[in-house]
């Protein structure tokens, strides 16, 4: 199916990427970016939360389409975004578009991507025009709503179904390697999950783990993760440095900045603490969801320096968190380390991560696709050290489990039209997009 897939995406279609956690919709999308990248195509690559983004180095809807804290607008904010030259630039060169973790962005967010780039390409067909991938998996988080909502998926957008996507739904498992967790994740995606599979997690209850590094903490609500990366912190027997924010602008400006972004207003570090960068400087090599450890201060700052999961060396400095007007002048700014405590991360945040080990909590679960995101975390299932489980913590959305069978259909009639070409004129297609796109480019 990957090869398959591959052959649809590089038709120029619009497509959607789906299937369960770990069947390599990541590899498939790095596989045509490679294949963009040879024909000098650069496509961009965003995504709803920072974390999600990174995996692909990318960035967030909100900063790559100018929307602040928005996920609605209406036609006055498009036309201050088309005043602006660096947007101008931007869209201009867009020529192809992925948005990742699609299931977390709202139908809201998905039509206001939709109106920018039709705004901007002075072009009234879906997106603009530009060749649009969407990839995720539905059965995974659904967007964060403070109030419940009719509609709360991207592909309940008139846009989505305007964008006469290809579907691809991915089938083989890359991440797991274990037939027993594949097992288990398989019966919560449709809803039946036998008690052999209920024995298999109970048996993994409060498990001590045979690692030698402290496992990822996965949990449901950020007040548990707080405290427990506040216990953490108290545990290093190191002097503490004590980082404060500093700011320009009013209060009330001040306050949103702190809202719409996870900088904090003090930041206590120690060396030996696990840590998560929660900003983007590609420059100096990280992005908002890079983990690490501070493994030393500077002796003239007093800034940290963090050794990142990867092995890179990182000496940390102050990054601005800033908010703009209509017009494109900053009206309030906040500077502070772009660190935040990571033995605890926070179910949502986590999503699109791969780990090794995890201590996962289920006995609070408030969301559908809670528990199946933080199971699909791990590799196998000797990687589990379970808290807690309640009622909803297996659950999935009814609605996603009645269009399943529509989406599997679906990419079965894409893959049946591209198979159906014989080699030979798959070439001669795929030449000649090939060749209208960079020349486009160019």
């Amino acid at each position: 199916m990957q090869n398959t897939a591959l052959n649809i995406l590089k038709t120029g279609n619009n497509v959607f990427i789906t299937g369960s956690a770990g069947t390599g919709k990541t590899y498939l999308l790095n596989k045509y970016m490679f294949y963009l990248k040879s024909r000098k195509i650069i496509p961009t690559i965003i995504a709803p939360t920072g974390i999600a983004a990174s995996h692909l180095q990318g960035q967030t809807i909100h900063s790559f389409f100018s929307l602040g804290i928005r996920s609605e607008i209406d036609d006055y904010y498009i036309e201050s975004l088309l005043n602006k030259k660096y947007l101008q630039t931007r869209f201009s060169k867009l020529k192809v578009l992925i948005v990742d973790e699609v299931s977390m962005v709202s139908p809201e967010m998905f039509l206001a991507m939709d109106k920018i780039l039709r705004a901007f390409k002075d072009n009234d067909i879906p997106f603009g025009g530009v060749q649009t991938i969407l990839s995720g998996d539905f059965f995974q988080l659904p967007p964060i709503s403070r109030v419940p909502k009719d509609k709360r998926f991207a592909w309940q957008s008139p846009s989505w179904k305007e964008l006469s996507l290809k579907t691809c739904y991915l089938q083989e498992k890359f991440r797991q390697d274990d037939n027993v967790l594949i097992s288990i994740l398989d019966e919560i995606r449709t809803a039946n999950i036998s008690q052999n599979s209920y024995d298999v997690l109970n048996a993994r209850y409060h498990k001590e783990l045979p690692i030698d590094f402290t496992p990822t903490k996965l949990y449901t609500h950020n007040i548990d993760v707080d405290r427990i990366n506040s216990d953490e912190l108290a545990k290093i027997n190191n002097p503490a440095y004590l980082f404060k924010y500093k700011s320009e602008g009013t209060a009330k400006n001040i306050e949103k900045i702190f809202k719409s972004s996870l900088v904090l207003e003090e930041m206590s570090l120690k060396k030996d603490a696990v840590v998560m960068f929660i900003k983007n400087n590609h420059e100096l090599g990280f992005v908002n969801g890079t983990t690490g450890v501070v493994v030393d201060f500077d002796k003239e700052t007093l800034l940290p320096i963090v050794k990142t999961s990867s092995g890179s060396l990182i000496r940390v400095s102050l990054e601005d968190w800033s908010m703009e007007n209509d017009s494109g002048n900053i009206v309030a700014k906040v500077s502070q380390v772009p660190l935040k405590l990571a033995w605890a991360i926070t179910i949502h945040k986590s999503q699109g991560m791969t780990l090794d080990s995890a201590e996962i909590d289920l006995s609070k679960t408030f969301e559908v696709g809670q528990g199946y995101v933080a199971l699909s975390r791990i590799k196998n299932i000797d990687g589990l050290r379970l808290m807690g489980l309640n009622d909803k913590a297996l659950s999935v959305d009814p609605l996603i489990l009645h269009i399943d069978d529509r989406i599997k259909a679906a990419s079965q009639k894409a893959s049946e039209e591209i198979l159906a070409i014989s080699d030979e004129n798959l070439q001669e297609i795929l030449d000649q997009i090939s060749l209208v796109v960079t020349t486009k480019a160019n």
